[in-house]
């Protein structure tokens, strides 16, 4: 009954919050969808604001949802016969994570996708589907079903490694290969997070969303970029945070226990390439020789000078691993 109340005491404020959504969203400046917080505009880094301008949104079914979900993506120019590349994201973020490395993969003559996880991005969740680890896999598979339609390599940075773990194990017929990078798949879900009250759960993530918070992790992510640049990628990095559903989808996620992939691992029969940070202070890359050993059919590559996110922090050395890995298994496949 406790939860019940609590529940109901934030639908008013939920509604409200979306109306107001709606009426803001009207019109879109610079060629950004009208969808997009109007913060985008304030965003400086050309690469985060060109991505932006080419997010789109497409038609995706799951059950749990009771009408067509509108999902977030960056679809791709280029159309070729290798499989596409899918780029996932980490933990409560968004696709413009790969404004660095995307228009690059993209130069290089890849097909590539970058979608956005269930409950994070910018899809519209007006109608708020479950966010738990089952739902964002059903999520993905009808998107790749619906959408893309072939084989892919599944890219996946940090949490979004265990996202892509998940999704292969359970789908093999949808990956043709894996690309995991710093990734975060040792962690068993959300822990004791799981179980706090939900105005508790709420609180937190509030605090998630805070700018010193996202600043934070900013410092813990990268070295040897300047203040302002922290700044303005503290803006990118939580520009989702400000759609109005954000809250419920992220507690959502967090009370429904998160990933726990440890016991698949050694399961994935894809071909997989490790990247990892040699200077990680997030993931440490001692876990990339383990998650080496533990994976039947991988490589595994460190980059030196760099942290947590090289696919922002390193974005050329990335595209290199990444488009070699994908011709030679490609020119071996033909």
């Amino acid at each position: 009954m406790m939860l019940a109340y609590t529940f109901s005491c934030f639908t008013s404020s939920i509604k409200a919050r979306r109306t107001a959504w709606r009426i803001k969203c009207s019109s879109s400046n610079d060629g950004f969808p009208s969808f997009l917080p109007k913060q985008v505009e304030k965003i400086k880094d050309p690469f985060a604001r060109k991505l932006a301008t080419r997010i789109q949104r497409l038609p995706v079914q799951i059950c749990s949802a009771d009408s067509l979900i509108m999902s977030s993506c960056v679809r791709p120019l280029i159309h070729n016969e290798t499989n596409p590349v899918v780029l996932l994201h980490g933990f409560d973020s968004s696709c413009l994570e790969w404004r660095c490395t995307y228009p690059l993969l993209e130069e290089a003559g890849l097909e590539i996708w970058a979608l956005d996880v269930l409950g994070w991005g910018f899809s519209c969740l007006e109608r708020l589907p479950l966010c738990d680890v089952a739902s964002k896999r059903e999520h993905l598979y009808q998107f790749w079903r619906s959408h893309i339609k072939k084989p892919m390599i599944l890219v996946g940075p940090s949490l979004g490694a265990a996202v892509a773990i998940d999704f292969a194990f359970n789908h093999p017929e949808a990956v043709e290969k894996l690309v995991l990078i710093g990734a975060s798949v040792y962690s068993e879900g959300t822990g004791n997070l799981a179980k706090l009250p939900r105005t508790v759960a709420y609180a937190g993530v509030s605090l998630l969303r805070s700018t010193p918070l996202r600043l934070l992790a900013n410092f813990l992510a990268f070295d040897g970029i300047s203040f302002r640049t922290r700044l303005d990628w503290t803006k990118v990095g939580r520009l989702h945070c400000l759609l109005p559903w954000w809250k419920d989808a992220t507690v959502n996620f967090m009370i429904s226990g998160g990933y726990n992939v440890s016991n698949q691992i050694k399961k994935v029969r894809q071909e997989t390439l490790i990247i990892w940070g040699e200077n990680d202070q997030i993931i440490s890359s001692e876990l990339a020789e383990r998650l080496y050993c533990e994976l039947p059919h991988a490589s595994v590559h460190q980059i030196p000078g760099c942290g947590h996110l090289p696919h922002v922090e390193k974005p050329h050395h990335v595209v290199k691993l990444i488009t070699d890995f994908v011709r030679v298994h490609c020119a071996l496949r033909h």
